[in-house]
């Protein structure tokens, strides 16, 4: 059983009098996370699923003296899924105001639906947590240090999702269930999307484009959609969980490049999966994108989880200067290099000159694991 990360702050807020709002991508392991850990419940408990016809009946129109009757003499709520319940913020604030002593703890996969019905009526009642598919420093302490630093060019092919990791041998098959499936479950629920041939041709091409900027005049022309509808779906796809993006970094100097923006997918394997390659390194031309996309999203899960919070951006001149990355931690700036093998990189000229302050490291495969754990 691979312990996550996620358990001891769920842990240490469980005693909090506030609902706990687990969010992440779906199948990264919400469920089975708070079964692994539900002898710390206060009993008896109730689970509810989102997802369930039934359960979301029940939960309509609701009233206090209703939801007391759901719940009953239960100590602990636990509802997955809780984006498809309607109105799911209003049931949460009856319930933590009328039902003294009662524990509530909701998953969520789809944040556009979740954060528009919960964040306003549950303003100051919630604590968020965010679950990642397994990292590097999770299957570090589940084995060795060792034994993660041999699987590295496996990883960065099939990924991190648990049923990945958990059963070697079929990646390709689960990665396939998983793209064809979870993907655009969430995302083909929102009725306002007419054409989910544009989601499935977006996201190969921001699959082509990883580690490099995007443009939405470009994408509108390779998809055939106008560019309001690329950008409208690739705030949908961000706010699945699918995909994340980086803005530029910039001071209002004259020669950077101030609107530009790069995007990257949570996991690479769901990436692979998109273009359907899964050939080892030394047969492709990605390896370089490959690494941007693993670093990086080892990085941002080693921060989240450590409850630190810093700005993320990439820079670039308009001269093709650039650097890859560049994070900004109370007004320190700190740029990174990243590089599949160990060499030597020199510090663009002008980001020298326009932040003689900033830190500069480069990220190889020889330097990494310090820096995302």
């Amino acid at each position: 059983m691979i312990q996550r990360n996620l358990e001891m702050l769920i842990k240490k807020n469980y005693k909090k009098d506030k609902i706990i709002h687990i969010s992440g991508p779906r199948q990264v392991g919400k469920t089975t996370l708070l079964k692994q850990i539900k002898k710390i419940f206060i009993n008896p408990v109730l689970w509810l699923n989102g997802d369930e016809s039934d359960v979301r009946a029940i939960m309509e129109n609701p009233t206090s003296t209703k939801l007391k009757e759901i719940i009953g003499n239960n100590k602990t709520l636990v509802i997955d899924e809780a984006q498809r319940i309607p109105d799911i913020g209003i049931v949460l604030k009856l319930i933590k105001d009328n039902i003294s002593g009662i524990k509530i703890i909701v998953t969520g996969s789809s944040a556009f639906d979740l954060a528009n019905k919960i964040n306003e009526p549950l303003t100051g009642r919630k604590i968020d947590l965010f679950l990642f598919p397994l990292s590097f420093k999770e299957l570090v302490n589940n084995t060795s240090i060792i034994e993660e630093k041999r699987l590295l060019e496996h990883r960065m092919i099939y990924g991190y999702y648990p049923e990945v990791v958990t059963n070697p041998g079929n990646e390709k098959e689960i990665l396939k269930g998983l793209t064809d499936g979870y993907l655009y479950k969430d995302l083909l629920a929102i009725e306002y999307i007419k054409k989910p041939s544009i989601i499935e041709k977006l996201l190969k091409a921001l699959a082509l484009r990883i580690g490099n900027e995007v443009s939405y005049y470009e994408l509108s022309q390779l998809i055939g959609a106008d560019k309001e509808t690329i950008e409208r779906y690739l705030n949908y796809l961000e706010q699945a969980y699918v995909i994340y993006r980086l803005d530029s970094f910039s001071r209002n100097l004259r020669n950077e490049i101030k609107k530009g923006k790069k995007i990257y997918f949570y996991d690479n394997g769901i990436r692979n999966a998109l273009i359907r390659n899964f050939n080892p390194l030394a047969l492709r031309q990605d390896t370089g994108a490959l690494w941007e996309n693993y670093v990086i999203t080892e990085r941002m899960k080693s921060i989240e989880y450590k409850g630190l919070w810093n700005n993320k951006y990439f820079w670039r001149s308009t001269s093709q200067q650039e650097i890859d990355y560049v994070e900004e931690t109370d007004g320190k700036i700190n740029a990174f290099e990243f590089k599949w093998k160990e060499c030597k990189v020199k510090v663009p000229p002008q980001w020298k000159i326009a932040y003689p302050e900033a830190s500069f490291e480069v990220i190889n495969n020889q330097n990494y694991e310090k820096w995302i754990q």
